[in-house]
């Protein structure tokens, strides 16, 4: 039986497929770094499974060479993956599990910001009857920053069933061009006329505050951004400035620096801008995909206990030197 520790929150996430997978004996650890470590070598457990926790040493040094650290979900910016290959350990994640769930989060939060929603509704809570004046999507444009497969599907959606004029923006030239009504390698001219900026770009030291002071004064004023990727491409502090000086109409965040959210500077919480909409992380955060990323951390787990190292989503930064 192979025996697989599972931090607490994404267990909760997926409960069902963890109790009930096969040739597997699940349970439940801490996501703390010290008592996870501790877990992990009171039971003699050579796989993990774990969230978006940050693990710097005491996790690589419990786990033996040829363990497995499986992301439940898509960015491992937590996971130091070279002190983890330097120990023989395996890193995976469950990329395409969740393409779907973040797409629509996006989505929601492009309508939300259009027709205001999340003002109207608070408004409606504070017993005010107060109509606020939207805009609809069809016939607007969204540059969708970031054209991997979750840009990818926003921008299909945004284009077949919103009307949108879709402009796609990457470091790279893409395959699927045809998706987009225009595509471009230069992030100027992918805004420049946006009504929509929508981030689907990785955790890198190359996309570290991608979106910054400079960056934002690209972007039309009555413009929103979208940001459903991760919190290092965003300047926090940048973004605030700039709603708030209203050179930026607003913002939808649902990922950022700090998880759980804390300020990078306590005068510019985004939570005070009434033109910034938050939320907690929650892309991915559907019972369906919550299954398929536990399912698929666990079939990669199988793969790496059955030697099939070859057949798993190994991290890209293993993909290629691992045999």
């Amino acid at each position: 039986m192979i025996k697989i520790a599972v931090t607490d929150l994404e267990y909760d996430k997926a409960e069902n497929v963890f109790l009930n997978a096969e040739g597997v004996e699940c349970f439940r650890v801490p996501s703390g770094e010290s008592e996870l470590a501790r877990h992990i070598c009171e039971k003699r457990v050579r796989y993990v499974v774990v969230g978006v926790d940050k693990y710097t040493g005491a996790l690589y040094d419990a786990l033996p060479e040829g363990g497995v650290i499986a992301r439940f979900g898509v960015g491992y910016d937590g996971i130091d993956v070279e002190r983890a290959a330097g120990r023989g350990i395996l890193c995976c994640n469950t990329p395409a599990a969740l393409d779907d769930s973040v797409a629509e989060c996006a989505l929601a939060l492009i309508l939300a910001a259009a027709r205001e929603l999340t003002l109207c509704a608070a408004d409606l809570k504070n017993k005010r009857w107060q109509s606020r004046v939207g805009r609809e999507l069809s016939g607007s444009t969204l540059a969708v920053i970031g054209c991997g497969r979750i840009g990818t599907k926003v921008a299909c959606a945004a284009k077949n069933g919103f009307g949108m004029r879709v402009v796609g923006q990457d470091i790279r030239d893409i395959e699927d061009v045809e998706i987009f009504d225009e595509f471009t390698t230069d992030f100027a001219v992918a805004v420049g006329k946006a009504d929509f900026v929508s981030l689907h770009v990785p955790e890198n030291p190359s996309t570290k505050n991608l979106i910054n002071a400079e960056s934002l004064k690209l972007i039309p004023e009555d413009a929103v951004l979208i940001n459903t990727s991760r919190g290092g491409p965003v300047d926090e502090n940048a973004l605030y400035d700039a709603v708030a000086e209203g050179s930026l109409a607003g913002a939808a965040l649902d990922v950022f620096k700090n998880e759980p959210y804390e300020p990078l500077d306590p005068a510019r919480d985004l939570r005070t801008l009434e033109r910034i909409i938050t939320t907690p992380h929650i892309g991915s955060s559907t019972a369906e995909a919550c299954t398929r990323m536990a399912e698929t951390a666990l079939t990669n787990i199988k793969w790496a206990a059955n030697g099939e190292v070859a057949k798993m989503n190994l991290v890209p930064e293993l993909q290629g030197i691992i045999p």
